[in-house]
């Protein structure tokens, strides 16, 4: 895929696009969530849903006729068609005025906030930023600008790009084990059918990773659990992440995070086995 078949004038006039989902935050998904994530934690009607936990709702249930060879809907609805096949979480930036009151009704309006394009050291790139509002009872409770990055797949004998270390020291470190069960449970609880998580034949041999990558999200919601099992009367207000590498389920992978001197942010990272990072992200503490 060159960076001439990407038609950039088709994918703008998806900027400014809007939808709006609505979804009950019940509590058998909020309990199921906790139980993948190893928490002792039991949501009843009126339990305020922890951060980044909104992502196991609002799911976009496409018809199975509707979706892709890389097992996402087809492109060119709410979100452009981007004509690259690799699709990624690149990051995202999100404020959390209240908590998501589980058994409550919610909306999430979303609107497609902006597409670019580049070429990087691997070829093209292109990124869109969606922003989302959460809203319960008339309040937001939730806003979030979420950035995805599309790009190829990877040239014969091309030079994989260098890993970037992370951290040497950090104050708070907790280590897992990924498996094809724990990426299984997390795909079901958000409706994700990307076959790169689940799916080891066409991860390696089709998009030509070593095995099952860990979700993006996943990554990002075990680093806000990590501050919370630190911190646990904290309340976050706000959390950006970035992703850097892939991690995957051949191998463990450690979340870390720092608290800063103000007493009021947290600096977090994950890293792999060999201490190459594969995600940066800070939370701010209310």
């Amino acid at each position: 895929m060159t960076s001439e078949a990407i038609d950039e004038s088709l994918l703008q006039q998806w900027v400014g696009k809007t939808e709006t989902v609505g979804a009950r935050v019940n509590a058998v998904t909020a309990n199921a969530l906790a139980a993948t994530l190893d928490r002792p934690d039991h949501f009843g009607p009126g339990a305020g849903l922890p951060p980044l936990w909104h992502w196991a709702y609002f799911w976009h249930a496409a018809p199975q006729s509707e979706l892709g060879p890389d097992g996402h809907p087809q492109r060119g609805g709410f979100l452009p068609p981007v004509p690259l096949p690799r699709r990624m979480w690149a990051g995202g930036r999100l404020s959390f005025s209240q908590p998501l009151q589980v058994e409550g009704e919610a909306t999430r309006t979303s609107q497609v906030k902006s597409v670019s394009s580049k070429n990087g050291a691997t070829g093209p790139l292109v990124f869109v930023t969606v922003r989302h509002e959460l809203a319960q009872d008339g309040a937001t409770c939730v806003t979030e600008e979420h950035d995805i990055v599309y790009r190829g797949l990877p040239q014969p004998g091309a030079a994989a790009p260098a890993p970037k270390k992370a951290p040497a020291e950090a104050a708070w470190e907790r280590t897992i084990t990924p498996d094809p069960v724990l990426l299984f449970r997390y795909s079901a609880l958000t409706f994700n059918g990307h076959r790169i998580h689940y799916d080891r034949s066409y991860v390696t041999e089709v998009e030509g990773y070593p095995g099952l990558i860990v979700h993006g999200p996943l990554i990002a919601t075990l680093l806000v659990d990590l501050v919370q099992r630190k911190l646990p009367q904290a309340r976050i207000a706000s959390f950006s992440f970035r992703a850097v590498g892939p991690l995957f389920d051949i191998e463990p992978f450690t979340v870390c995070g720092t608290p800063d001197a103000d007493g009021r942010t947290v600096r977090l990272w994950a890293k792999n086995i060999r201490g190459e990072l594969a995600m940066q992200a800070e939370a701010v503490l209310a």
